[in-house]
């Protein structure tokens, strides 16, 4: 948008000013013809007076004038005989064509307009004589090297200042630029901002033309609103969870009470209210850890840092699963080194207990790789995968596949919110010969 606006601004500057410079040198280029014409006319008549009158005047003003000027003069009689010739003969082509045009007293032709590269004589002719009496004619045949000079002279003073007021005119369309994008930026800033998950994200109402202050108030009304309504929300999840926790807690002590008390008959519904029970307090656990997710991706838009060791904090998860894998007769492979990350050791902890909790339950009896490589932590097992058409929804907040194991749905869906928020990417595809392999792509820490 600023190279349109701005060559839009010098676009309309510079046909202005070619509207301006066309006219103003083309007057230049006329007037100074114009005061060459008149000034070897005005000669030419001083000569022409001269001739009628007789006298060795004619020969003494003549002589001056060819040595001022350096231009050629002749002067012939009624009969087209020399009188005085200076510079240049009466029998020439061109001389001698003006002289015949000049006794017949036709009116001379009108020299084109002086420009600087002009150059080359120009022939002026008149009669000799006094009302239809022509006793004879006068040529004078001047260059125009000086006065093409004095244009170029002209032309250059015109084009430097056009050049000057070009300057202007740039500087003045980087101004009005900056002044009516500024605020655009600060807005396009301010969206990616809340994009982001900044809370509360404002721009300055206060430059750039009133329309643009007017939608930067609206835009920070909005940006408020936004983060009111995320914060309600992340709160309505967190007190939700946290106030049913103790009534769960309380029904979880009187279930175990009943264990063994129980017919044989009960046993059975008893066995699937404890299983239900255990579902709704793991998906409690899920929306809290989500709701902590949340939180820290908005912390992590304002500005707070971290950094990790990734190889150091995969090796400490992966021993604290492998007692999980041994009971579940999972093969863990490691593949890790130090890698630096940007993330906080203990999002990251928690991304990979999500990754290799899901690996080492649909991956029974198979085999699970663990790799942390420059920038890539990989998380690979061999287990029954899901279909190419299941696995875009994989990180949807709820979705789990038919005939998946117990769970939340939110496992993915907070681990892709964390690794986001650090500006990294959570890859999940199938893997070879089977099962699926998440990859977290995480910026470098150094």
């Amino acid at each position: 948008m600023r190279r349109r606006l701005l060559l839009a601004l010098l676009g309309m500057a510079l046909a202005a000013l070619a509207g301006f410079a066309g006219p103003l040198l083309h007057s230049t280029s006329a007037e100074r013809t114009q005061r060459f014409v008149l000034g070897r006319t005005a000669d030419l008549d001083r000569f022409a007076e001269l001739a009628a009158a007789g006298g060795d005047r004619l020969i003494a003003e003549v002589r001056a004038h060819v040595d001022l000027y350096g231009d050629a003069v002749v002067v012939i009689d009624a009969r087209r005989t020399p009188v005085l010739d200076s510079g240049m003969r009466a029998d020439e082509p061109a001389v001698k064509a003006a002289l015949d045009a000049a006794l017949r007293n036709q009116p001379a032709s009108v020299p084109p307009d002086v420009l600087p590269w002009s150059s080359g004589p120009v022939l002026f002719a008149r009669p000799v004589g006094s009302g239809t009496r022509v006793t004879g004619a006068v040529a004078l045949r001047s260059t125009v090297d000086r006065a093409a000079a004095d244009v170029g002279a002209s032309w250059g003073i015109v084009l430097t200042g056009l050049v000057g007021a070009a300057l202007a005119f740039v500087a003045l369309a980087l101004l009005l630029a900056r002044w009516v994008l500024r605020p655009v930026a600060e807005l396009e800033r301010g969206v990616r901002a809340v994009g982001g998950g900044s809370p509360g994200a404002h721009v300055s109402p206060a430059s750039g033309p009133p329309e643009l202050r007017g939608l930067a108030a609206s835009f920070n009304r909005m940006s408020d609103a936004v983060a009111e309504s995320a914060h309600r929300q992340r709160a309505l999840v967190a007190d939700t969870s946290h106030q049913l926790r103790n009534p769960l807690a309380a029904l979880r002590l009187r279930m175990d009470s009943l264990a063994g008390r129980m017919s044989a008959e009960a046993v059975p519904a008893y066995s699937s209210m404890v299983a239900e029970l255990d579902r709704l307090e793991s998906l409690l656990d899920s929306m809290l850890l989500l709701a902590s997710a949340d939180t820290a991706a908005t912390e992590l838009a304002a500005g707070v840092d971290a950094r990790c060791d990734a190889g150091t904090v995969a090796k400490d998860r992966v021993d604290s699963w492998l007692p999980a894998a041994e009971r579940a007769g999972v093969t863990v492979v490691e593949e890790i080194s130090c890698v630096p990350v940007a993330c906080s050791e203990s999002d990251l902890a928690q991304v990979l207990d999500v990754l290799l909790d899901n690996a080492i339950k649909y991956a029974p009896g198979g085999t699970v790789r663990v790799s942390v490589l420059p920038g890539v932590v990989r998380v690979t097992d061999d287990g029954p995968g899901v279909s190419s058409e299941d696995l875009p929804r994989l990180t949807d907040r709820f979705w789990r596949a038919s005939g998946s194991a117990p769970g939340s749905g939110l496992g993915l869906a907070i681990a892709h919110r964390l690794v986001t928020a650090y500006g990294g990417e959570l890859r999940i595809n199938h893997a070879e010969p089977r099962g699926l392999a998440v990859t977290v792509e995480l910026p470098g820490g150094a």
